[in-house]
């Protein structure tokens, strides 16, 4: 078997994706999801000038082979742009491999080591007692854990807030929107919130909050401190994470969960971070990671330090992602946890997928593969649709982490 063509479908029926389709000469083809939001067309011309030319004629059984060619035969390496390509290629790998053999992708990474998959919804509200409300509403279906984020008083806009009704989207149309931060009010809110919602629903739910890389880790470690009477599951991206070693000043003073890893690309911008056992999670998903296999490796090496994985699956990632996350979360012995953001409705004409979800946990399926496939005319009518996160400063102008 050889590949044949590897043809980059972009769509966005709600927001933009990225697939990478492989094809192989005896009609198998795998697929693969290569977003990286607000830089989607800058893996596209990865994928197009310099990954898909090398494919033609490899054989796609050999996916090891294939990820070091990508990664070491590039000689740049690492960076989101490169591992998001590498990333896309190596699920659709996995994939054609899953279709050959007639067994879904988690029976080649070693079978079940669960049967089921805890993920965590999000809970996001304009005030403390608007988000106490989305905590009970998703309680209510099902949810066993739960990340509450808040608007705080004082401050116009916050992560994780939408703007009405509608479910948050942080994505906007057109050139990056500004916002403002203030850590000060941040840091007084926030142990409020957590207080509500223990009194509110009890010692029971697992309750997650995302920092979203604002706090220095004294703050981060004052913050930790301060919400361990309300034992979260975690606090997440507490710290801007490019040093490692800064982590270290947040483990000595709090013992709440950490976890981090979102943008991280190779086990290289977690190294310190496992080996010194400085966090609890590692958020890395498998469209940044570099696929399956680089994934495969950093669980490995991070089950050595007691430390777990607790995926980034954000609506930023296609159902591609969700699907070989899921598989991935189903074989490992140290999964934590799974993010589950639903996507909008209009996303099933062009994806179909056979995962599910039921009483707060999550099953991949049992279809050949990663289960997941892409409607090419369907995603014709979608054409891309420039969007961006937006930029942060804080209240005195000085431009800050988003």
């Amino acid at each position: 078997m050889k590949i044949t063509e590897a043809r980059v479908i972009v769509t966005s029926p709600g927001r933009n994706f990225v697939t990478l389709k492989l094809i192989t000469d005896e009609g198998v083809y795998g697929i693969g999801d290569a977003t990286l939001n607000g830089r989607e067309k800058a893996v596209v011309a990865y994928l197009e000038d310099h990954v898909c030319p090398c494919l033609i004629g490899k054989d796609p059984a050999n996916i090891e082979d294939i990820w070091q060619y990508l990664y070491k035969g590039a000689y740049w390496r690492r960076g989101p742009v490169t591992m998001s390509a590498i990333a896309a290629v190596d699920m659709a790998l996995w994939d054609i491999k899953g279709k050959v053999l007639n067994t879904p992708v988690y029976n080649l990474l070693g079978g079940k080591s669960r049967e089921k998959i805890m993920v965590y919804a999000h809970a996001n509200g304009k005030d403390l007692e608007h988000t106490v409300d989305e905590v009970g509403r998703h309680l209510e279906m099902g949810y066993k854990a739960v990340r509450a984020q808040s608007g705080i008083p004082g401050i116009a806009a916050t992560y994780g807030v939408a703007k009405g009704k509608e479910e948050y989207e942080p994505a906007e149309k057109g050139l990056p929107k500004e916002t403002f931060w203030s850590t000060e009010k941040y840091l007084n809110f926030l142990p409020s919130l957590f207080k509500r919602l223990r009194d509110e629903y009890g010692d029971d739910p697992n309750l997650l909050h995302d920092c979203h890389h604002r706090l220095t880790p004294i703050e981060a470690a004052r913050l930790g401190k301060d919400l361990e009477p309300y034992h979260l599951f975690w606090i997440e991206d507490a710290v801007t994470a490019e040093l490692q070693e800064g982590f270290r000043v947040v483990r000595q003073h709090t013992t709440t969960p950490l976890a981090v890893g979102e943008v991280f690309n190779t086990i290289w911008d977690a190294q310190t971070l496992i080996s010194e056992q400085l966090i609890d999670y590692i958020r890395t998903s498998l469209a940044r990671g570099g696929g399956i296999s680089h994934m495969k490796k950093v669980a490995n090496f991070a089950e050595l330090y007691h430390v777990r994985t607790g995926f980034h699956g954000a609506t930023d990632l296609s159902p591609v992602t969700m699907a070989a996350a899921l598989h991935f979360d189903l074989s490992v012995n140290n999964f934590g946890i799974q993010e589950h953001m639903p996507h909008q409705e209009i996303l099933n004409e062009v994806f179909s997928y056979n995962y599910t979800f039921e009483d707060g946990f999550m099953y991949p399926g049992d279809a050949p593969g990663l289960g997941v496939d892409i409607d090419e005319e369907a995603a014709s009518k979608f054409p891309y649709d420039p969007a961006y996160l937006p930029v942060n400063r804080k209240e005195d102008g000085t431009l800050f982490n988003w």
